[in-house]
Parts: structure tokens; C-alpha cells; sequence
């Protein structure tokens, strides 16, 4: 992969994450490295998904296989902000 590539895919994923952090639903406490994880995953996982099923196959912008990268990414933001506060250190209140 070309550092283009690399860059490309950052950018896409930073988007894709911040996006799914704005449709899921709560508060996420996560930090911007796990956002751009989960929208990098979430666009490849979107894709794989309207490939699959069969209407990524077209001209131009395909706005089925967005949406469905956008579901991916508010799931999967919701999924790693439950494992994130889950796995790092709690206060305790007195």
C-alpha cells in the first residue's frame, strides 16, 4: 500500500468514526486513535458487507454502501466505548 493509500484510509476513517460517534447513541469517552480505528474498520467492513449483498456495484458515489459504513461505524463506536471504559481504570467515589 502506497503512503497515498495509508492517508487516504486515515482521513476516511477519522471521518467515518466521527460520524458514527455522532449517530450512536450516549456519550462515548474514547480517544481519537479508537475513532479512527473503528471508522477505518468500519469502512471496510461496510463495504465487504454492500459487495456482498450486491448494490456496491456502481458508478460514481454509492450512497447504500455509505449508509451502511455509517451503521458499521455507530455500532462499532458503541462497541468500543463499552469495552474502553470497561477495560481501563474507574474512579471510586466515596
Amino acid at each position: 500500500m502506497a503512503v497515498s493509500g495509508i492517508i487516504s484510509a486515515i482521513l476516511i476513517g477519522l471521518v467515518l468514526g466521527v460520524l458514527g460517534r455522532l449517530v450512536a447513541p450516549g456519550k462515548q469517552n474514547i480517544p481519537i486513535w479508537l475513532t479512527i480505528l473503528v471508522g477505518i474498520a468500519a469502512a471496510f467492513v461496510g463495504t465487504a458487507i454492500a459487495r456482498g449483498i450486491g448494490y456496491a456495484d456502481t458508478d460514481g458515489w454509492d450512497w447504500l454502501e455509505f449508509i451502511t459504513q455509517l451503521v458499521v461505524a455507530g455500532v462499532g463506536v458503541s462497541l468500543a466505548a463499552g469495552m474502553y471504559s470497561k477495560g481501563g481504570s474507574r474512579k471510586i467515589k466515596h
